[in-house]
């Protein structure tokens, strides 16, 4: 396995085995990976020839006031994870050649980015979509994998492949859970030990919805406001959004009538968290 920092390292080396006949599977990440992230590399291990991981906290999709200089780093670690899971390229990009000086070239998206986390974070789509552009620029992959948990994401990045004609594939990856349900997070090392204990009413009301949804209730609101209720009880919990939106469009449904994303953000102290579950997948 080999680890870079630049991009022109990472064409010349994509490129050598493009010219060999191989697949290329990428894995784009914020580092400080954990099981789940492992779970993606697994996943482009499996259907590529050649794996790809970038770690690169994206200050582009980070607000005022967000945990930008905060969010977690650990590159030996990360190197570490990358190699015991089958990765042949980690990038480990840097600012200073993802945005040259001057840079002022955007991609932005309009109806997917307006609802759910794009509510309360209004320039992390902008930037999510910037760097996985430039991202798929770089390392021109077949293929492109990612977590479900961060279902907003996946579905702008499925539209943004389409809309623009992006000559990759788009693979979404389950939820990875911890063994006592709590959805896996490079965030969670954020939780005091009473917070972490609080943070279960996610995965908990995740838990209540499917059964709703199991059981044959068709209509969102009963069951939105039932996994409300739950995580309502909860002191060291506040709601962003708990909804219920349609899984391409991203907005906002009554009735289960198509495939039905239900998808929450949950601050436990001072701490975001997202958790989600597809009917689909009930």
């Amino acid at each position: 396995m080999k680890t870079v920092d630049t991009i022109k390292e990472v064409r010349e080396i994509v490129n050598q085995q493009k010219m060999q006949g191989k697949t290329v599977g990428f894995v784009p990440t914020m580092g400080f990976l954990h099981e789940g992230h492992a779970s993606l590399i697994d996943k482009a291990r499996q259907q590529n020839d050649f794996v790809v991981v970038s770690v690169f906290v994206n200050p582009m999709q980070f607000g005022a006031g967000e945990d930008l200089d905060s969010y977690p780093r650990d590159k030996q670690h990360d190197t570490q994870l990358c190699q015991e899971h089958g990765a042949d390229l980690v990038f480990f990009a840097q600012v200073d050649d993802m945005y040259k000086k001057g840079f002022c070239s955007y991609v932005d998206m309009d109806i997917l980015t307006k609802e759910l986390c794009g509510l309360s974070r209004p320039v992390h789509f902008r930037g999510v979509c910037t760097v996985v552009n430039k991202l798929f620029n770089i390392v021109t992959p077949n293929r492109a994998y990612f977590g479900k948990k961060d279902a907003q994401q996946l579905a702008v990045i499925k539209r943004m492949v389409l809309d623009l004609n992006m000559n990759v594939e788009v693979v979404g990856c389950p939820i990875v859970r911890e063994s006592d349900g709590l959805a896996k997070s490079s965030r969670n090392i954020y939780l005091s030990a009473e917070e972490r204990k609080a943070a279960l009413v996610l995965s908990q009301a995740i838990k209540i919805g499917m059964e709703q949804v199991k059981g044959g209730e068709t209509d969102c609101k009963k069951i939105l406001d039932k996994m409300k209720q739950h995580i309502e009880n909860e002191p060291l919990a506040k709601i962003d959004y708990v909804k219920a939106v349609d899984c391409d469009t991203m907005q906002q449904v009554a009735e289960i009538k198509q495939p039905v994303l239900f998808a929450m953000a949950v601050y436990i102290g001072s701490t975001r968290l997202i958790d989600n579950f597809y009917t689909e997948d009930v």
